[in-house]
């Protein structure tokens, strides 16, 4: 059965966007500097439409990896509509991902607002899912095959699943940036502690890709 990974970009002091996020500024202020690390690679600029060429090596064998283990996405309404923008008022609002979204597959959308799947360019299709988060899990297992399932987003969600002891793996890409405020990945757990289990730790100069398993 597909497992469940989060994989995100987070800052030294555990910010996974700046403050103050909007449709212009969905990352929030600063946020974009959290990746950075991306944009260069050859992995990024192929998936995102901008031609060949690009940079290879540690960090982008890293994101490669990620991109060939993912056959469905998980995310939260939020994260489908770019922050706080139109969904607000009119639920039937597009996202902010444009017309061929870098996803190329299946993406399941927490939300309270029931609405027709929406099909994509280039193999994304965003389903709505109304059901709760292991509803949306279940879509996501169906619809991923042999592959895993990958968690976007935001930091309410991943709370969700890992209080709910569905979150399977974790794949931090942890930036040298001190962001000071935002949004959190973390701070809203309560309850007992989590241990994690360390299982692989890649260093380069722009980033650390930090690998951690859920203990059952």
């Amino acid at each position: 059965m597909a497992q469940l990974t989060l994989n995100i970009t987070m800052s030294l002091d555990g910010f996974i966007a700046g403050p103050n996020q909007t449709l212009d500024e969905p990352l929030g202020e600063g946020g974009e500097r959290l990746h950075e690390w991306l944009f260069p690679l050859a992995s990024f600029r192929e998936r995102h439409g901008l031609g060949g060429g690009g940079e290879t090596g540690t960090d982008d064998d890293v994101v490669k990896e990620n991109l060939a283990a993912t056959g469905a996405v998980v995310m939260g309404r939020r994260m489908f509509s770019g922050g706080a923008g139109p969904w607000e008022d009119d639920p039937n609002a597009d996202g902010w991902w444009g017309d061929d979204p870098p996803f190329h597959v299946p993406v399941f959308i927490l939300t309270n607002h029931a609405r027709k799947t929406v099909d994509k360019q280039g193999g994304t299709s965003f389903t709505f899912v109304t059901g709760g988060i292991e509803a949306a899990l279940d879509q996501a297992r169906a619809a991923a095959g042999d592959k895993d399932v990958s968690l976007a987003g935001g930091a309410e969600v991943v709370q969700e699943y890992l209080k709910a002891g569905l979150l399977e793996e974790l794949q931090i890409h942890v930036v040298p940036l001190l962001l000071g405020d935002g949004v959190s990945l973390f701070d809203s757990l309560g309850g007992d502690p989590v241990k994690l289990d360390a299982t692989r730790v890649i260093e380069s100069p722009a980033v650390t890709h930090l690998r951690f398993r859920v203990p059952r």
